[in-house]
C-alpha cells in the first residue's frame, strides 16, 4: 500500500508526466498486475512519453492481467529492461484502444514486438505472408492480420518509420491478407478453383502501396479459363470462359466475404469491386477481353485516372501481368481522348457539396486543402504529361510528385511544400484510424482526442492548439498549390527568372495548357510570357497572380479569351499604379475580372473602352446597381457641363457603357459564383435585376439626350410640353442586354404656341434625339423604336395628347390597347406622362373586360404571329421569344388576364409581366402551380437571351450553335461543363410545359 506522502508526490509526478487522471493512474499502478514494475521511474517516463498516457497504463495493466502466472514476469521483465520494445509496447498502447483490445484478448501477441526489435525487419511481403501462412478460416485470419498490423503500428507510433513506409507496409500487409483470403476461398471450393483462373487487381491507394490503416480496398476481378485444353481434349469455346467467369465469381465473392464480414475478431476491410467496369452494376468478374472492350469504347476519363494505380496482386500472376501491360498503354494515351478536356474540366471543379455542411471543416481527406486536393492534381498532370514521360508512371503520390518535379512538371519548392502538407495530413489520417481501427477522415472534435492526436504526433507542449496551427497551414498550403500547381510551371517555362531550375518544355507547356481546356496552347504562352517576363514590379506581380488567375479562366467555358482580355486590360492599366495593387489585395477583384473576362464578348468590350471600370470589381458596393435618380442626375449634370449636345451625349453614353458594365459584371458574378460567395440560386431575381438596371439605365440615357438636344436649339425650355412613354419590355422594366427601346413621343404646345410650330420642335426634338444616341463612338449605341405607335409605322411618329385621345376613341384596334399595357412615362414631362396614362387606363384596363370578340381577335393575332414570324428554319422548341412556350406565350397569356380582369383587380395594374402573374395567382384566377410554370419558363427565356448577348456581344433569341459559346449560355445559366444537352433538354421541357399553361388558360384548349 502506497504511504500518504509518497501518493501525493506519485501524484504531482503522474500528472507532469501528462496523466490527464493521476489519480485513476495511481489506483491502476497499484494493481497486482504491476507489483514488480509499479515503482520503477523508467516505466513512468516511458508511460508519460506516449500520446495518452492514461490509455496507455490503462491497456498495460489489461495485457498484464491476461498473461499467465508463467507469462506476466517475462513481459514486465521485458518491457522494463528492452527500451525498444518499451517504446513499441506503450506506444502502440497509448495510441490504439482497439489494438489494445486485440491484445487483452491474444495476450501473447506481444511477442510480435520482440520478432521485430530483435532482427530491426522492417516486414515486407514476405514476412506478412509468412505472418499470415497458418490462417485456415476467417476468423483466424483476421488474428493473424491485427498481429501484423500491431508490428506496423508499433514501428509507426515510434518514428522507426516514416509515414510513407507506413503506407506501403499496409498495403503490403493487404496484398497478403487477399493472397490468404483467395487461399482459403480456393480451399473451400476446389471445383471452382480449378475450373478458372482469377487475378485479383489492387486499385487505389492499396494499388499505390499507400493504403490507410482503415479503408477500402479497392479491386477489379479478372478471370479466364484454366491454362491448357479444356476437359475432354476439344478446342475450348465461349461455353467454357462463360463456366470460368461463373466460378471465378463465386471465388471473388467469397474472397469479399472473408475479408468484410464483421465477426467476433471485428473486421479486416471491406473489399469494394465498384472501381470495375460499369460500377456496382457490371459483373463482378470478366475476361481480359470483355475489360479491354470496354475501356477502349466507353470508359471515361475518371477510370483511366483509377487505372493509374493499377497493380496486380493476388490469384494467377501471369494474367494479372497481362492485364496490366494490356491497360497501360491505354492510361497514357487517356489525355488523347477527344473528351479529355472536358472530362479534366469537370474532375478539376470536384467539389465537396457531398460532404455535410457540419463536417467540411473537419474532412481531412475531401475538405478543401484535403489529401484529395493533392492526389487529383498530381495524377491529373500525371495524365497530361505521362504520354511522353515514362518516368511519370507511379501509382504512389509522393514518388510521382518527386518524378514531376524532377521533370521540371512541378517547381521543386511547390513540391516540397505539398510533400511536407501531403505527409503531415496522411500522419494525421493514420493516428485518427489507429485508435478504434475505424474507416474515418474527420478530424476529432473531443478535447481528449484531439490532444491524444496532437501527442501522437510529437506535438507536447500545446498538443491542441499546436495540432490546430499546423493542420490549417498544410492544409492552407495544399489548397493554395493546388490552385497554382498547374500554372506555376507555365510561368516559370515563360519567365525563365530562375537559374538551374528544370523547366517545362514548350511541348509539354502545350499539352498543360490543351488539357486545361485552352484551345490555343501557342498564344496562351505568348500572352504569360507577356505578362510575367521581365523583372519589373509590374511583372512580379503578375507572376503571383497568374497561377490563380489561370485556374479561373481555365474553369470558364473560354479559357482563351480571359486570357487575351487580361493581357488587354493589362496592357491598358499596368502603369496605373492602383490596377495590380488592387488585384493582389482584394480577392474578389482578381476572381471577379477573372469571371467576366472570360465570360463572353459583351463585358470585356464594354471594360475595354473604359478599363479603369475594373475599379469597380474591388469596391464592395461597387456592383450594386444605382438608383433612377442617380443615374439621372448624373446624366443630367454631365450634359449641362458639355460644350456641345455631341459631348453632352458622348458624356451620356459613357456614363451609360459603364453602368452596362457594372449591370453585366454583378449578373455573370452573382450567376457563376465565386470561391467566398456561390451563385445566386433565384433566377428570377437575377433577371428583375438586370430588367430594373437596364431600363433604368435606358431612362435616364435618354433623359439626357432630351436634354442636350433642347438645349442645342431651344435653350431650357423647348416650345411644346414634352415626354417620352416606354412600352414593351421597356416600360415594363424588363429591358435586355440586346433590347431596343420601345417608345410613344407625345407633345402638347404650350400657351401662344403656334401647333405646327409645336409639331416641327417636338419632330426636331426627336431626330437630334435619335441622331445624338447612334453617333459612331467607342460606346454602344441605343437604338430608338416608335413602331408601336398608332398605326404603326404609317402613323406620325409624335402626337399632341389631343391627337392620342381622338385617334384612341375613334379607331384604336385591340392590339394597340394591349400594348399600352406596358406603358410607363420614362423621360420628358412628368405632368404631361401623368395625363397620358390616364388617358389609356380606360383602354387597357376596360370595364367589364373585354368582349368574346376581342378576345378572338387577340387569339387569331397571336396564331398568326406563330405561324408567320418565326424566322424559317428556326427551332419552335428553342426560340425563346416566338418559340413554344417562350417569352411571346407567356405575355400574351398575362396580358389577356389583365385586359379582361384587370377593371376589378387593382393588381392586374402593372407594367411587369412577373407582377401581373402573381396578382393573377392572387386574385385566383390561375392555380399556383401554373404560375409557377409560366414564371419560370418566362425567367428561364429571358435568362438565355441575356447569356446570349454577354456571351456573343450580340442579341439573339436562339441558342447559339457554335459549341464554346453554347458551352458559355451553359455555365451562366448554372450548368456544369459537358452538359448543355442537359441544358437544352430542361429548356424544351419547362417551356413545353408552360405551352400546355398556355393552351388552356389563353386559347381555352
Amino acid at each position: 500500500m502506497t504511504v500518504p506522502g509518497r501518493r501525493s508526490s506519485t501524484f504531482i509526478r503522474l500528472l507532469r508526466s501528462g496523466f490527464t487522471d493521476p489519480s485513476a493512474a495511481g489506483r491502476l499502478l497499484d494493481s497486482d498486475a504491476l507489483a514488480s514494475v509499479r515503482t520503477d521511474p523508467v516505466l513512468l517516463d516511458a508511460l508519460g512519453a506516449t500520446a495518452d498516457p492514461d490509455l496507455a497504463l490503462l491497456g498495460l495493466v489489461r495485457l498484464a492481467e491476461a498473461q499467465s502466472d508463467d507469462e506476466r514476469p517475462v513481459l514486465l521483465d521485458t518491457l522494463v529492461s528492452a527500451k525498444p520494445l518499451r517504446d513499441r509496447l506503450l506506444g502502440v498502447l497509448g495510441a490504439s484502444e482497439a489494438l489494445a483490445d486485440h491484445l487483452a484478448r491474444h495476450p501473447r501477441d506481444w511477442h510480435a514486438l520482440v520478432t521485430y526489435e530483435a532482427a530491426d525487419l522492417h516486414p515486407g511481403l514476405a514476412e506478412f505472408e509468412q505472418g499470415l501462412s497458418q490462417a485456415h478460416d476467417p476468423i483466424a485470419l483476421r488474428v493473424a492480420y491485427r498481429r501484423c498490423l500491431l508490428s506496423i503500428a508499433a514501428r509507426d507510433v515510434c518514428g522507426t518509420i516514416d509515414v510513407a513506409q507506413t503506407a506501403a507496409e499496409l498495403a503490403d500487409l493487404a496484398t497478403a491478407t487477399l493472397r490468404a483470403a483467395l487461399r482459403i476461398a480456393s480451399a473451400a471450393s476446389p471445383d471452382d478453383a480449378a475450373a478458372c483462373r482469377l487475378a485479383v487487381i489492387a486499385m487505389g491507394k492499396c494499388g499505390g502501396n499507400e493504403l490507410n490503416y482503415v479503408s477500402d480496398v479497392d479491386v477489379i476481378f479478372v478471370g479466364d479459363a484454366p491454362v491448357g485444353p479444356p476437359r475432354g481434349g476439344a478446342v475450348g469455346d465461349g461455353a467454357d470462359e462463360a463456366k470460368a467467369v461463373q466460378a471465378a465469381t463465386r471465388l471473388a465473392s467469397h474472397l469479399m466475404r472473408i475479408c468484410s464480414e464483421t465477426t467476433i475478431e471485428g473486421t479486416i476491410w471491406p473489399v469494394d469491386a465498384n472501381l470495375r467496369p460499369e460500377g456496382r452494376n457490371g459483373p463482378l468478374v470478366r475476361t481480359l477481353s470483355s475489360h479491354l472492350a470496354y475501356y477502349q469504347r466507353w470508359a471515361k476519363t475518371w477510370e483511366f485516372q483509377a487505372l493509374l494505380k493499377a497493380r496486380a496482386v493476388a490469384g494467377d500472376p501471369d494474367l494479372g501481368a497481362q492485364y496490366i501491360d494490356a491497360i497501360t498503354p491505354l492510361v497514357w494515351q487517356a489525355a488523347e481522348r477527344e473528351n479529355f478536356v472536358a472530362d479534366v474540366q469537370k474532375m478539376r471543379r470536384r467539389v465537396v457539396d457531398n460532404i455535410p455542411a457540419s463536417q467540411v471543416d473537419r474532412e481531412l481527406k475531401l475538405g478543401p486543402g484535403g489529401l484529395r486536393d493533392v492526389e487529383f492534381a498530381v495524377q491529373l498532370l500525371q495524365l497530361v504529361h505521362g504520354r511522353s514521360d515514362a518516368g511519370l508512371h507511379s501509382g504512389t503520390t509522393l514518388d510521382a510528385l518527386h518524378a514531376l518535379a524532377a521533370g521540371g512538371y512541378v517547381g521543386r519548392t511547390d513540391a516540397a511544400q505539398l510533400n511536407d502538407a501531403y505527409r503531415f495530413l496522411r500522419a494525421m489520417e493514420h493516428r485518427i484510424q489507429l485508435y478504434r481501427l475505424r474507416r474515418t477522415h474527420l478530424v476529432p472534435e473531443d478535447e481528449a482526442d484531439l490532444r491524444r492526436l496532437g501527442r501522437s504526433l510529437g506535438l507536447r507542449t500545446e498538443p491542441v492548439a499546436e495540432l490546430n496551427k499546423a493542420w490549417r497551414r498544410h492544409a492552407s498550403v495544399v489548397r493554395r498549390l493546388h490552385e497554382k500547381l498547374f500554372y506555376r510551371p507555365l510561368l516559370d517555362a515563360v519567365a525563365q527568372l530562375t537559374p538551374g531550375e528544370t523547366r517545362l518544355s514548350p511541348r509539354a507547356a502545350g499539352q498543360r495548357l490543351e488539357a486545361l481546356g485552352y484551345a490555343d496552347p501557342a498564344s496562351a504562352l505568348r500572352h504569360l510570357e507577356a505578362l510575367a517576363s521581365g523583372v519589373t514590379r509590374k511583372a512580379a506581380i503578375q507572376r503571383t497572380l497568374l497561377p490563380v488567375m489561370l485556374g479561373w479562366f481555365a474553369d470558364s467555358a473560354d479559357p482563351d479569351a480571359g486570357l487575351l482580355n487580361f493581357r488587354k486590360v493589362s496592357d491598358a492599366l499596368g502603369k496605373t499604379p492602383w490596377y495590380l495593387r488592387l488585384l493582389r489585395d482584394e480577392g474578389a477583384a482578381a476572381e471577379n475580372l477573372a469571371r467576366v473576362l472570360s465570360a463572353g464578348r459583351l463585358a470585356p468590350d464594354l471594360l475595354m473602352r473604359a478599363p479603369e471600370a475594373v475599379a469597380l470589381l474591388g469596391d464592395p458596393e461597387g456592383l450594386q446597381p444605382r438608383t433612377h435618380e442617380a443615374l439621372e442626375q448624373e446624366v443630367l449634370a454631365a450634359v449641362g457641363r458639355a460644350d456641345s449636345p455631341e459631348a453632352g451625349v458622348a458624356a451620356a453614353r459613357g456614363v451609360r457603357r459603364r453602368e452596362l458594365f457594372r449591370t453585366a459584371a454583378a449578373d455573370i458574378i452573382r450567376s457563376y459564383g465565386t470561391e467566398d460567395s456561390p451563385a445566386e440560386e433565384d433566377p428570377g431575381a437575377l433577371v428583375d435585376r438586370v430588367g430594373d438596371a437596364v431600363s433604368d439605365l435606358t431612362a435616364a440615357t435618354i433623359a439626357g439626350a432630351l436634354r442636350a438636344a433642347v438645349r442645342d436649339h431651344w435653350g431650357e425650355t423647348l416650345p411644346t410640353r414634352f415626354a417620352i412613354i416606354g412600352v414593351g419590355r421597356f416600360g415594363g422594366h424588363e429591358l435586355g442586354y440586346g433590347s431596343d427601346a420601345d417608345v410613344l413621343f407625345v407633345h402638347e404646345p404650350r400657351e401662344g404656341v403656334d401647333e405646327q410650330e409645336a409639331a416641327k420642335a417636338a419632330q426636331t426634338v426627336i431626330a437630334e434625339m435619335r441622331r445624338l444616341l447612334q453617333l459612331p463612338t467607342a460606346d454602344p449605341p441605343l437604338l430608338i423604336d416608335a413602331d408601336l405607335r398608332p398605326e404603326g409605322r404609317s402613323g406620325p411618329l409624335v402626337r399632341t395628347l389631343s391627337s392620342y385621345a381622338a385617334y384612341y376613341r375613334r379607331w384604336s384596334l385591340t392590339w394597340e390597347s394591349q400594348a399600352l399595357l406596358r406603358a410607363e412615362p420614362v423621360a420628358g414631362d412628368a405632368e404631361l406622362g401623368a395625363r397620358f396614362i390616364e388617358l389609356i387606363d380606360p383602354l387597357r384596363y376596360p370595364t367589364e373586360g373585354l368582349g368574346e370578340d376581342a378576345v378572338r381577335e387577340i387569339r387569331r393575332l397571336k396564331a398568326r404571329m406563330e405561324s408567320e414570324r418565326l424566322p424559317r428554319g428556326a427551332d419552335p422548341t428553342l426560340h425563346t421569344k416566338l418559340g413554344r412556350g417562350g417569352l411571346s406565350d407567356v405575355e400574351w397569356t398575362v396580358q389577356l388576364m389583365q385586359m379582361q380582369h384587370a377593371w376589378s383587380q387593382p393588381g392586374l395594374r402593372t407594367t411587369r409581366t412577373r407582377e401581373a402573374l402573381a396578382a393573377a395567382h392572387a386574385a385566383g384566377l390561375i392555380p399556383a402551380e401554373e404560375a409557377q410554370i409560366l414564371d419560370e419558363a418566362w425567367v428561364l427565356a429571358t435568362r438565355v437571351r441575356n447569356a446570349v448577348m454577354l456571351v456573343r456581344g450580340r442579341a439573339g433569341d436562339t441558342f447559339p450553335s457554335e459549341a464554346r459559346e453554347l458551352a458559355a449560355v451553359g455555365r451562366y445559366l448554372g450548368y456544369a461543363e459537358g452538359t448543355v444537352g442537359e441544358m437544352l433538354d430542361d429548356y424544351r421541357r419547362i417551356t413545353r410545359r408552360a405551352r400546355a399553361v398556355v393552351d388552356d388558360l389563353f386559347y381555352g384548349a
